[in-house]
């Protein structure tokens, strides 16, 4: 197993920056997803580990190796791309021993090898059959195989399924959790699709305009955003923000919202609010943290959708807009008047200036 470090990290084309000054650990064996929406960074960063790009200032090391300009045939790593690169020409069979031949393992070794992961991605029955004329999915799941069947210290994947079914997708996420338990690889895994990272990172980054936002365990990261912009990207629906100000009366401490009413805050709630620097703030709370309430702030039923197990509430408009995640047998409809209020302890205070957390750690 291999760490990976950048430090001081810029990568610059031109007078674009699509990196900007990033410092990021990757640990031993450590399944890190690096997540943000399209021209983020993510993948220019992926590339940079790799070999493919040389950083413009700062250093890359595998452990304590500075490989900075370690050219990328030399770093041992292996790498997945969205569009599947495998050799059509070439049988199954002939593509997973493809790099295992080039490496001048040995016949007995390498069948072996091959069979083992053939297994594992469920490619037993087709190892003999061309490779052209198989399906997308199965092309995927070949191209990891091929890479992994080298057991790389360091596993890199660039948007590996956004091109296969959403079936898939979901079989996918987990064997290839499962193969980086296996082969206790060090994986970074590019991606845009927040579910991806949620369900197999150990750890998430988060990235926007070349900028690491946040690090941390997928639960922290969606619990305690640290800014606006991850509390908005993570989750589905978003987070709920609504401008407001804050208020101390007779030492409880409130939010009174633009759209009108307040939100009382708690412990640490009340605690961030007395010593926030301004009283312009974003109050944030998850669309699963609402609950009917009496007492609580009066909006509009403008849309509801029925998915599943699920029902997604929508309420206000605008800037005055709130999602609300019930069960299915919620009983509301289109036009109906509502109160509702957070669930205690899961409000989140943002500047409103900054957008940064205003939480006391």
């Amino acid at each position: 197993m291999t760490s990976i470090h950048l430090d001081n990290i810029v990568k610059k084309f031109g007078d674009f920056t699509a990196i900007q000054t990033m410092n990021l650990e990757v640990r031993d064996g450590e399944f890190l997803a690096l997540l943000g929406p399209s021209g983020c960074g993510k993948s220019t960063t992926m590339n940079i580990i790799a070999g493919m790009e040389t950083p413009t200032h700062g250093t890359v090391k595998f452990g304590e190796r500075d490989i900075t300009h370690v050219p990328m045939q030399k770093r041992g790593v292996g790498f997945v791309f969205q569009n599947y690169a495998i050799f059509t020409h070439m049988s199954v069979y002939e593509n997973l021993a493809y790099g295992l031949r080039m490496n001048g393992t040995p016949k007995a070794e390498l069948d072996r090898k091959v069979q083992e992961i053939a297994e594992f991605l469920e490619l037993t029955a087709i190892l003999h059959r061309p490779s052209a004329g198989l399906s997308v999915n199965i092309l995927q799941r070949l191209a990891i195989g091929r890479s992994a069947i080298l057991e790389p210290s360091i596993f890199l994947l660039d948007e590996p399924l956004s091109n296969v079914d959403a079936a898939f997708r979901a079989v996918m996420r987990q064997e290839l959790k499962q193969l980086q338990r296996n082969f206790k690889q060090t994986m970074v895994y590019v991606t845009h699709d927040q579910l991806e990272a949620m369900t197999m990172a150990d750890r998430i980054a988060v990235m926007d305009h070349g900028v690491l936002q946040q690090v941390g365990t997928p639960i922290d990261v969606y619990n305690n955003p640290r800014n606006l912009f991850v509390a908005q990207f993570l989750g589905s629906p978003g987070m709920n923000l609504l401008p407001g100000a804050l208020a101390d009366r007779g030492g409880d401490m409130f939010v009174d919202l633009e759209l009108g009413g307040s939100i009382a805050l708690k412990g640490s709630d009340a605690q961030a609010g007395r010593a926030a620097k301004s009283r312009d703030v974003v109050c944030g709370f998850r669309p699963e943290a609402v609950q009917f309430d009496d007492a609580g702030v009066s909006l509009s039923v403008t849309f509801v959708e029925r998915i599943g197990a699920r029902t997604i509430v929508h309420m206000g408009k605008g800037a005055a807009s709130v999602k609300a995640v019930f069960d299915n047998k919620v009983a509301v409809n289109v036009g109906d008047q509502t109160r509702i209020a957070p669930q205690d302890n899961a409000i989140r205070l943002f500047a409103a200036q900054s957008g940064e957390s205003l939480q006391v750690a």
